[in-house]
């Protein structure tokens, strides 16, 4: 589950969709699950360079695990010693409007290290 500042993604986005009043909200996303999305590598998917949607990248699936079903969707773009997510997406609700989700910018070291140790867990447990 990506978190920022300790906080989950899922509720970061669930306050942002229900102070919206957007239907339907809270509890509709899970992290990635492993077992139902393969990875060809975790560091190439939160790079944003192994994209399935679009120019965007999947970093929320839907709750009951399945990516298709109802992922959230961000632009990961690597600058310098910055890794940035922005401009969110709920590609089945295209009206609905994240511009004030986001950005969220990471130090590049700190990001990278925390996604090798996702491909290290994924790896661990094939």
């Amino acid at each position: 589950m990506p978190r920022i500042d300790t906080i989950p993604l899922t509720d970061l986005i669930d306050t942002v969709e229900i102070c919206a009043r957007m239907e339907p909200a809270g509890d509709a996303y899970g992290g990635l699950v492993p077992l139902f999305f393969r990875f060809e590598s975790a560091m190439d998917h939160f790079h944003g360079s192994s994209s399935l949607m679009r120019q965007k990248t999947p970093v929320l699936a839907c709750s009951c695990g399945e990516l298709g079903c109802w992922p959230l969707l961000t632009r990961i773009s690597l600058t310098g010693g910055l890794v940035v997510w922005d401009c969110f997406e709920q590609p089945y609700r295209t009206t609905r409007d994240y511009t004030a989700f986001g950005p969220f910018l990471f130090d590049r070291d700190q990001y990278d290290k925390a996604v090798q140790g996702l491909d290290a867990a994924i790896a661990a447990h094939e």
